[in-house]
């Protein structure tokens, strides 16, 4: 038996260069929003980051 490590349907992302940085920061800052933690993203405490 092959014990599972990620979710079903998790699929990752490499980071392959400067470019692909800020799109994928921006998308884990807005984590708490889709989630329903916030309703805006300065409302979660742990929001504030240099790639907004």
């Amino acid at each position: 038996m092959v014990a599972r490590v990620w979710e079903k349907g998790f699929h990752d992302r490499a980071l392959r260069g400067q470019a692909m940085l800020k799109p994928a920061a921006r998308y884990l800052v807005g984590n708490p929003l889709r989630a329903g933690l916030a309703e805006q993203i300065g409302d979660y405490p742990y929001w504030n980051s240099i790639w907004l």
